[in-house]
């Protein structure tokens, strides 16, 4: 065999299968000329993608996971700052799988493998956040939250149901939530008072579709920047309900437009999350689209 494939396996993603199909993914890979090796992904004993990934540099062909989209943004963190950057294959197991969706990778998990052999090789776009990448999703505000806070046993059991229920327990501070910044989009100024902000490069975030998602190219160096103002009356917030239920962006209280580099300045501190998982919390924000920075396989 001339050529090897890392596995790596996150078994505690999603509804807690990823760790089922693992002999099939491997016998599909050596039947089609691969060396596998595989690890479990263990954070608790240091067994993390970056560990793993940082030894491998420059001797493996392909690496493939399997996990959800948090598993998947370190994944990519650690292939961005390989010298040699190989195909990426990706078998979706988390409870929403946003980014797998935008893509086109198959959910069921026999065509998935598939895919992840032989499917077509497609550069797509990375994002990054004050020097950490990801791969749809950097956001802030109400809700932004809810899918890296959500206990991962109840995601286990529930699914997408989970974030439902998170969303739901944290509305109360949620309404309240808002936060002054100001923002330069490509040239462009804005500032005020947002209760959400996001620059997406999926068409659903947590499971939600988004406006747009027709014009939503991963490989386009674009992102889409949203942004809901702060509403400042009952009415003003029914307004932001509506646009937002009917997916129709024009509306004076949101920001919905496609940018290649971004800027936040907040007056405090702003907790992000990127992908689904904790971001870390800044005051100023840069964020910007690397082009066509990752090669996945997809489905043919």
């Amino acid at each position: 065999m001339e050529k090897r494939v890392l596995i790596l396996i996150n078994k505690t993603a999603g509804v807690g299968k990823a760790g089922n199909y693992t002999l099939d993914i491997v016998t599909r890979f050596a039947k089609a000329g691969y060396e596998p090796v595989v690890f479990p992904i263990l954070p608790e004993d240091d067994i993390t993608s970056e560990t793993i990934i940082y030894q491998y540099d420059g001797r493996v062909d392909a690496i493939l996971c399997s996990g959800g989209d948090g598993t998947l943004n370190h994944v990519v963190n650690a292939i961005m700052r390989m010298c040699n950057k190989p195909i990426l294959s990706y078998i979706p197991a988390g409870s929403t799988n946003d980014f797998a969706k935008g893509l086109g990778i198959p959910g069921v998990r026999a065509k998935a493998i598939e895919a992840a052999v032989d499917g077509k090789p497609f550069k797509y776009d990375v994002g990054k956040m004050n020097g950490t990448y990801f791969n749809y999703v950097a956001a802030f505000g109400a809700f932004s939250k809810v899918s890296y806070a959500t206990d991962q046993e109840l995601k286990n059991v529930l699914g997408y149901a989970a974030y439902l229920l998170s969303a739901v327990a944290e509305l109360p501070q949620n309404i309240g939530y808002s936060c002054h910044m100001e923002i330069e989009a490509d040239g462009v100024k804005e500032s005020g008072d947002y209760v959400f902000g996001a620059v997406s490069n999926s068409s659903s975030v947590a499971g939600m579709t988004l406006f747009g998602d027709e014009l939503i190219q991963q490989d386009d160096g674009q992102m889409e920047l949203i942004l809901i103002h702060a509403p400042k009356n009952l009415a003003e917030f029914n307004s932001i309900i509506s646009a937002l239920a009917m997916k129709l962006p024009d509306n004076p209280y949101l920001t919905y437009k496609q940018v290649k580099h971004v800027t936040f300045k907040a007056s405090e501190e702003v907790e992000w999350t990127l992908d689904g998982e904790y971001g870390g919390s800044y005051k100023e924000t840069d964020v910007s689209v690397i082009e066509k920075a990752i090669t996945i396989r997809t489905k043919n």
